[in-house]
């Protein structure tokens, strides 16, 4: 008696989907963890800082009100205590950086990823970002010493030419046969130019970063339409990089409003609003926090302390609008046909 033996065919049984489990094992959740544990000790860093500086503020906005920020004297003999000047001055410092890092951030990354041969990138990079290694100090000392003799030169040129609108104007005589040269030292201008060479680098990494990953496909498709190479960065690479310009400005400017020890040797500290960014006399938050430290009361420290809790959350708004702007902004976008 023989056993018949039936073989199915493989391709009659339908094909079953093979599980797949998503969770991470082995070296791939010890690094989950890891990089879970130290975002989440940032954050709470992060928010511990707030946290403290809210609280220490509580005396102080209910001592002074609103007017802590509108008021611009800081004499703590007097029980007048306010940062509306140093406010002003503080965004006074960080746009005159800006407005002289921005180009020079933009136009240094077009030239690092689009212009310099090959074998000359990797030293221009390193030179670049050494510069955000060089400590505030330094710039402070080179702002002091080398920059503020020729920039005051300069001032004195923008108050001839353009002193007729106010932000430009000077409290002096800009043709009289002998200049007074104090008059255009220890300002807003001086310290912004030295801030500006302090932010550009970290502006330009970002462009230097976004610039570098457009599309080659695209850059090639324009070349071969007959685009010459700057024809070829308008259209394609600078609206592909639109984001992190926008973001790198952005993180650069948060930068800039929180610089203290380069500023802090610059300026001459005064307490006067006034949007006349090349005469002498300013002050910043920083700078305020900086210079008073040491000798102020617990009055004045409590003060301080609310200061720094304002400069806190300013800087903490910019830099996640930046992070945002960077986040949503869809690469390529103006360079799809």
């Amino acid at each position: 008696m023989s056993t018949l033996l039936r073989v199915e065919d493989p391709s009659s049984t339908p094909p079953r989907p093979r599980p797949v489990s998503r969770r991470a094992t082995g070296v791939d959740r010890v690094f989950a963890a890891g990089s879970r544990s130290v975002a989440a000790t940032v954050l709470l860093v992060t928010g511990g800082i707030g946290f403290f500086l809210a609280l220490q503020s509580v005396p102080t906005f209910r001592h002074y009100g609103f007017g802590f920020f509108t008021q611009t004297q800081w004499q703590p003999e007097a029980d007048t205590l306010g940062i509306g000047a140093v406010l002003a001055g503080t965004f006074e410092v960080a746009l005159v950086a800006m407005t002289v890092a921005f180009p020079l951030a933009l136009l240094t990354a077009l030239y690092i990823t689009e212009y310099a041969p090959p074998r000359l990138r990797a030293t221009l990079t390193s030179a670049v970002d050494l510069m955000a290694a060089v400590p505030s100090i330094i710039y402070g000392l080179w702002g002091f010493f080398l920059l503020e003799p020729h920039a005051s030169v300069v001032a004195l040129w923008l108050h001839r030419t353009l002193g007729w609108i106010p932000v430009f104007k000077v409290d002096a005589d800009p043709n009289a046969a002998m200049w007074d040269r104090s008059r255009y030292t220890a300002s807003a201008f001086i310290a912004g130019l030295a801030v500006a060479m302090m932010v550009m680098p970290m502006a330009c990494a970002v462009m230097r970063q976004v610039f570098s990953q457009a599309p080659q496909g695209e850059r090639e498709a324009a070349l071969a339409l007959g685009a010459t190479r700057w024809g070829m960065v308008r259209t394609v690479v600078l609206p592909f990089g639109r984001g992190g310009i926008i973001g790198g400005t952005m993180l650069g400017l948060g930068r800039a409003l929180g610089e203290t020890i380069a500023v802090l040797l610059i300026i001459s500290p005064a307490f006067d609003l006034k949007p006349r960014i090349l005469e002498i006399g300013t002050n910043t938050v920083s700078a305020l926090i900086a210079g008073r430290f040491t000798e102020a009361s617990s009055g004045q420290l409590a003060a301080l302390l609310t200061a720094g809790f304002v400069l806190f959350m300013i800087t903490l708004l910019i830099n996640t609008l930046a992070a945002v702007v960077v986040a949503r902004s869809r690469s390529g976008a103006e360079t799809e046909a």
